[in-house]
């Protein structure tokens, strides 16, 4: 198959989609890679790295022009326009809070598959965890930092002047982590390691369980709903938005209210904005102007976290994605869907429509019946069983869906 994996966008987003070992393991498969010139300049990939392991430096154009194009981030609406319907998209999408890039990828007629809904046997949402471990551990740092009067660039940031651990005599700061799943821990493993008092609210007991065991009872898991949400936010110093629901859009937990009553200078991490964030307050932001300030609280809102770290995020990313794409280039989708129902999860877009239900219902398009996808995978010629979606009810693991939070 013909891959192509081109140069991210987005603003300061410095990953890539495949690394040099990764190229030349789909090279030792017999597939040709074009990748764009430049892509991996921004984590010391060259040119010349990726030419020695196989593949062809080449322009945007020619890269969008493969038939399998392995990106990072979301497409821009131009990078859309270039796809057409024979190709294959693998990427980050986060469509459920963005119907026009959905309207886009369908009139592209191209197929897209998600990193972010692809499942596990065990219900886990794997091409996501790794990033989500990044974001949540990032929260805490970059929320450390937003509440400082200045931040280390001498760049006044509107926080309340607290040190997130304290000293002897003066108590540490409150940290609010809204979610316990692989974000929420990470943010938690961290605040804790700083020395700060941490509270972790989810609606799961099973999960709360387990955040008591990992934690040995350092923080607090607090059972999530409305009264307790506005009690502890409106009391913190740092509160992290960690929620997802797969493939859908994220609950707005915090209330415009809750924000008006926290004290000025405090600040929310809004981890949850990929997915259209968990604050009513929330709105995306960019690495080149991260926050705003709304009703005295510091918002930090970038939707791609994990893009200021981009070595380890895109080592992390490829460890996860490898397998996945040799699937996809060797069999084909339509077979490596119709082998595997979970990477069948990972279907959003397909034959100028939406297949997953979340992102359907989010977005409002109607989600076609299974025998709609047997027709699509006649127009690409190739003969499928019907795919099923069994209801299997999966134990908790601190990797579950709901565990595991956006900002890709």
């Amino acid at each position: 198959m013909q891959i192509g994996v081109p140069k991210e966008t987005k603003v300061h987003e410095y990953r890539v989609g495949l690394t040099p070992t990764s190229v030349a393991e789909l090279v030792r498969d017999g597939h040709d890679v074009v990748v764009e010139t430049g892509a991996g300049d921004g984590i010391g990939f060259g040119d010349a790295d990726y030419i020695a392991a196989g593949a062809r430096t080449a322009s945007t154009e020619e890269t969008f022009d493969q038939t399998l194009v392995i990106k990072v981030k979301e497409p821009s609406l131009a990078e859309c326009a270039r796809l057409g319907e024979s190709q294959i998209l693998f990427t980050y999408l986060h469509l459920a809070a963005n119907p026009e890039l959905t309207r886009a990828l369908i009139a592209s007629g191209a197929t897209a598959i998600a990193y972010e809904t692809v499942t596990a046997a065990d219900g886990s949402l794997p091409l996501l965890s790794p990033m989500s471990e990044i974001a949540g551990r990032m929260s805490v740092q970059v929320g450390a930092g937003t509440l400082q009067r200045i931040s280390a660039l001498q760049h006044t940031t509107g926080g309340r002047g607290v040190l997130l651990g304290g000293v002897p005599g003066v108590a540490p700061a409150r940290v609010v982590v809204i979610g316990g799943g692989m974000a929420g821990a990470n943010a938690a493993t961290i605040a804790l390691g700083l020395g700060a008092e941490v509270a972790i609210l989810d609606k799961s007991v099973s999960r709360l369980r387990w955040l008591a065991d990992r934690f040995d009872g350092r923080a607090k898991t607090i059972m999530a709903n409305a009264t307790t949400t506005s009690e502890y936010v409106r009391d913190a110093d740092l509160v992290v938005g960690a929620v997802l629901v797969p493939g859908a859009r994220a609950p707005k937990l915090v209330s415009a209210e809750d924000v008006r009553e926290m004290r000025d200078g405090s600040v929310l991490v809004d981890i949850s904005i990929d997915q259209g964030g968990c604050s009513e307050t929330s709105r995306p932001t960019s690495h080149d102007e991260p926050t705003f300030v709304q009703d005295g609280v510091v918002h930090y809102c970038v939707t791609n976290m994990p893009g200021v770290v981009p070595h380890t995020s895109t080592l992390a990313l490829n460890n996860v994605t490898l397998p996945y794409i040799r699937t996809i280039a060797n069999k084909g989708w339509q077979a490596a869907v119709a082998d595997d129902k979970h990477l069948a999860d990972g279907l959003n877009v397909a034959g100028g429509t939406v297949w997953h239900d979340a992102v359907a219902e989010s977005v409002g398009i109607a989600r076609p019946d299974a025998r709609r996808l047997e027709e699509v995978f006649e127009t690409a010629r190739y003969t499928a069983s019907p795919i099923t979606y069994p209801d299997i009810e999966v134990p908790y693991s601190p990797n579950s869906p709901s565990s595991v939070t956006a900002n890709a």
